[in-house]
């Protein structure tokens, strides 16, 4: 079969944000605080004590953000919703300016021709609701399928793509385990896994209550993060043991890519981690499985690196060192592009999901230069060597939907702060200016071309 040249008719184009890092508007308008506005005031925790307490400005700048992803060309655009703008006090009575923002955000839009995608959680977790317990309470499912509905009520009529959670390893693991992000828990193992398991559950209820609810026929999703393997060569041998890896749970902790992938598709904890586990485990009801194994029309997954696997003698998996002076992000992440091939394919074999890339792209080393521009090489040659192993894994036959770089702008990057700038358009933060980068103007032309010029003379998939 001959190579494509360019990703198939309907694909989506987009780029992402989440509330926290870009709205600020922190305490306005009825917003209530979240874990992260409160993990914000402690001194130390994140880099320069800085906060999200202003941000990027979007609450205020949402219109002009509007037509900067308009300018860019993208067709879709990832945004994740507040909880606590919404409803303040994490349930109860909604915030009616929380949602009018919202709303207005939405109809501003589709006014430009750009498809919003949902995703309801993305961290910033309501402050009122920790403070009951947070995930460690049973009820949080609860609490989190009551918001799903507000939402649902306010925006199905014009939205009909939706994520329920993103990253839940990264908030569960650093959140509840490691202390990094918020709420900064160093919680025992046993509840680490208890608030992943009440997570799940969350995620399963809001699925029902979107399918039940939504005025528009409704395209359901989850955005967890990987970390892929990869093989080192690609005989059968090194696949294999890449494979292997890739979803094997080898340690006490949820920083691996099926703990909870697994139970939401297949409905079930992968048997290794069951087993190493023991005793650390939950009491789990089969029905609470039922629950969390929701149909799904697609699989996202957030793919920044990976790490090259090869077969031991004894066919076991052996990572491979890292290269000494390999290219590395600003932040300290490897530039791998053979993820966006691995990744798409095995996640697509073990869930038989429809992929989309719901969030890809670096850190990089951004300033307005002297002429007005932002130059950034790095970063478009970063994204082409991606898209090419993405277009190779749809040529091999993944069932590959949609692409979404992270991020539109430069933003609050959680524990670095302001340091790190993974954004299309450069934002001065003392300003506010926003300036598309070559990236940007860039990312246009893939898009225009639906990924015609990242193969160059000749060049195929």
């Amino acid at each position: 079969m001959s190579g494509i040249t360019q990703f198939p008719k309907n694909f989506i184009w987009g780029a992402a944000a989440s509330s926290y890092q870009i709205e600020g508007a922190a305490r306005e308008e009825g917003k209530g605080l979240s874990v992260w506005d409160e993990f914000g005031w402690r001194e130390g925790v994140i880099k320069s004590n800085e906060s999200g307490e202003i941000a990027c400005d979007h609450y205020h700048r949402f219109r002009e953000d509007t037509r900067l992803l308009k300018e860019i060309g993208v067709k879709a655009y990832r945004l994740s919703i507040s909880w606590p703008r919404v409803l303040p006090e994490g349930i109860g009575t909604p915030n009616a300016k929380g949602i009018a923002f919202y709303s207005n955000l939405i109809d501003c839009l589709l006014e430009h021709g750009i498809e919003p995608w949902i995703t309801l959680f993305h961290w910033d977790y309501p402050l009122a609701l920790f403070k009951k317990g947070g995930w460690l309470c049973r009820e949080s499912a609860d609490w989190f399928a009551q918001y799903a509905r507000v939402v649902v009520d306010a925006l199905s009529d014009r939205v009909s793509h939706w994520m329920t959670i993103n990253e839940p390893k990264c908030f569960i693991g650093f959140g509840h385990q490691t202390g990094y992000h918020a709420p900064g828990l160093k919680l025992s193992f046993p509840e680490v896994l208890l608030a992943a398991h009440h997570a799940l559950l969350g995620h399963g209820k809001a699925v029902a209550a979107i399918r039940a609810d939504a005025k528009t026929a409704p395209v359901i999703g989850v955005a967890p993060d990987s970390f892929v393997k990869f093989p080192a060569t690609e005989t059968d041998a090194d696949i294999r043991a890449a494979r292997k890896s890739m979803f094997a749970v080898n340690a006490k902790n949820v920083f691996n890519n099926n703990w909870f992938s697994d139970p939401m598709v297949l409905g079930r904890y992968p048997e290794d981690g069951v087993a190493l586990f023991g005793g650390d485990m939950p009491r789990v009801p089969a029905a609470d499985m039922e629950v969390i194994r929701q149909p799904l029309d697609f699989f996202g997954i957030n793919i920044y690196q990976g790490m090259a696997i090869r077969a031991g003698a004894d066919g076991a998996p052996q990572p491979l060192p890292p290269i000494p002076g390999r290219p590395l992000t600003t932040m300290e992440w490897g530039v791998t592009p053979q993820a966006l091939y691995w990744g798409p394919r095995f996640f697509y074999e073990r869930y038989h999901l429809p992929i989309v890339i719901t969030e890809n792209g670096m850190a990089d080393c951004d300033w307005v230069h002297a002429d007005g521009r932002v130059r950034d090489p790095q970063r478009i040659d970063f994204v082409n060597r991606y898209l090419k192993e993405y277009a190779r894994a749809i040529q091999d036959g993944v069932d590959g939907r949609g692409y979404f770089y992270w991020s539109i702008v430069d933003n609050f990057e959680w524990a670095d702060g302001y340091a790190k700038r993974f954004g299309l358009a450069h934002v001065d933060y003392a300003t506010q200016n926003r300036t598309i980068k070559d990236s940007g103007q860039w990312y246009r032309e893939v898009i225009e071309s639906n990924g015609a010029i990242i193969f160059k003379n000749g060049e195929t998939a």
